[in-house]
């Protein structure tokens, strides 16, 4: 008789990794009424980076220490806020987030909705074969949404440190450091760095280039003010060893100049990997470049074209969004004709880093602009004079659009509080090409924030009124 477990079972498409994108893309394939089986390495861990280590986690701790910071402030208006920190209470009040979430993002879950789960390692035994445990499975296309993990930091001394945190353990914290040095001056880096300090922590950030990915004058904004806070930032420094448990030297990449920082608690952002390790890539013809991500085309598929890879995995822009742009691709192009498929575009790329103020990009940036040979102009406008900005005294903040000679959005960025809601109408603008005209036909009730936008191209449409213009507008009025 045959061994039940080692027979074959067989779906339309099988989806590894149930992050976002595997979600997205598991989801409405079987809303649409195929056979779908999910992958994931355990219950826990459905939901991928985002809903256990990042997105998630990460803005309800930034949500409380804001709040925290806030509570301090209002002594400004006579009250009496004094008091520790229960960093315990605070990461109860982060697992209790993750929970809500987790009640709509696990194995029972979509078995309910009629999908099959499979949990453990999954890896490839042939072209469209996946074992998982001793089952083995197949289908007519495979989604590979493995996505990625902190990478490991190799300095000369660090197993002097107990604990080395990444964005994968900080969460665990239960007792407020009071020195943190975080290695990696991106947006993870950034992000929980401020946020520790609204708490009360001496923070020092370390790292090549501030916000390397951001508008330069936008990034020195942030560094600006994170640094009137009390925040100490290391740019063009490196990490060289650990002297001792406590102590971290660092260099300055230009004059190789050493300096010591201490530290009761270190966090490490120094990048990603990708989570290939384990799929056995090359039983099914896939290849990965030298960083380890999976190779794909600009349909998203891979050296097998029965795979697709999408998110953290093919080593692109690493969001939630990005990769439920990449799932909304490839579900298109199931349903299409190879001479109709959808290539990947990333000009409609957005994203916020969630500091305060925050900082929110979109659409194509001037390097990008430049080298696709586009005309642009940029438009300006500083948010210090905004009536909404003074009332709420947040009046730190730069909004810089780029402008085509049509008068339409390409691109843009905004350093402001709330700046990921403020630019939304922006990016809408940019994707529908909208004519700046757009925005001046709308009404914008006083003093809402989104009145930024509106000052702004109404300075812009004010550089046409040339002298020729101001004398057919008199002849006209006369």
């Amino acid at each position: 008789m045959k061994n039940e477990s080692n027979i074959k079972k067989d779906y339309d498409i099988i989806v590894i990794g149930a992050g976002s994108g595997g979600l997205n893309v598991a989801g409405f394939m079987n809303t649409a009424g195929f056979k779908v089986l999910l992958i994931d390495k355990s219950d826990q861990s459905i939901g991928g980076d985002c809903l256990n280590f990042g997105c998630v986690p990460s803005k309800a701790f930034i949500h409380a220490a804001r709040q925290v910071s806030e509570a301090r402030a209002s002594r400004e208006f006579g009250l009496d806020v004094h008091g520790d920190v229960d960093l315990k209470a605070v990461m109860d009040y982060v697992r209790s987030r993750q929970d809500i979430i987790r009640e709509h993002e696990n194995a029972s879950h979509f078995r309910d909705k009629g999908m099959d789960v499979a949990l453990g390692s999954a890896r490839f035994t042939g072209p469209q074969t996946v074992l998982v445990g001793e089952e083995e499975y197949t289908a007519k296309k495979i989604v590979i949404a493995t996505g990625s993990r902190p990478r490991a930091l190799d300095l000369p001394g660090l197993e002097q440190v107990k604990t080395v945190y990444t964005n994968e353990n900080i969460f665990s914290l239960e007792r407020l450091p009071r020195k943190m040095a975080i290695i990696g001056a991106g947006p993870i880096g950034v992000e929980l760095g401020q946020a520790f300090a609204l708490l009360g922590v001496e923070v020092s950030i370390i790292g090549n280039v501030f916000l390397g990915k951001e508008d330069p004058e936008v990034a020195l904004i942030l560094r600006q003010t994170l640094e009137q806070s009390g925040i100490q930032i290391y740019e063009k420094y490196k990490p060289i060893r650990v002297k001792d448990d406590q102590t971290l030297v660092i260099s300055h990449l230009d004059t190789l100049e050493e300096r010591q920082v201490t530290f009761d608690t270190l966090l490490t952002s120094v990048g990603r990997e990708f989570n290939t390790d384990s799929l056995n890539l090359a039983k099914a013809g896939i290849e990965v470049d030298k960083r380890g991500a999976v190779k794909v085309d600009q349909y998203l598929q891979t050296t097998n074209k029965q795979v697709s890879a999408i998110g953290d995995v093919i080593g692109q822009h690493m969001f939630t969004h990005a990769a439920e742009l990449h799932a909304s691709v490839i579900i298109r192009n199931f349903f299409t004709p190879f001479f109709l498929k959808k290539k990947l575009s990333t000009d409609i790329m957005a994203w916020v880093t969630y500091t305060d103020p925050e900082i929110a990009t979109f659409g194509l940036s001037e390097s990008e602009l430049d080298k696709q040979n586009i005309f642009y102009q940029i438009i300006t406008k500083n948010i210090t004079e905004d009536d909404r900005a003074i009332t709420d005294n947040r009046r730190v903040g730069l909004l810089k659009v780029y402008v085509s000679k049509k008068d339409r959005v390409l691109g843009g960025t905004m350093i402001a509080h709330n700046a990921g809601e403020l630019t939304q109408e922006l990016m809408l603008a940019q994707v529908n090409n909208l004519k700046i005209s757009a925005f001046l036909k709308k009404v914008y009730p006083y003093p809402t924030a989104t009145r930024i936008n509106r000052s702004l191209f109404l300075s812009y449409e004010a550089r046409k009124l040339t002298e020729r213009t101001k004398k057919i507008l008199y002849w006209l009025f006369h």
